[in-house]
């Protein structure tokens, strides 16, 4: 689990939207725990990205 900081806008997702979040992934809203009119907002990682920076 992982606890952070999004833009405002992100509250008003609703379950099953899909976004990227910069250098970390493809990430859905959840369907059952993202509520964000109550500020709570929780989105599942779909996939990573590949770093392969350094290698």
């Amino acid at each position: 689990m992982v606890t952070a900081y999004v833009e405002p806008s992100l509250g008003k997702a609703h379950g099953d939207e899909k976004f990227q979040f910069e250098r970390h992934g493809y990430f859905v809203a959840d369907r059952k725990d993202h509520a964000g009119g109550e500020g709570k907002v929780v989105f599942n990682r779909v996939t990573g990205l590949k770093d392969s920076f350094g290698k």
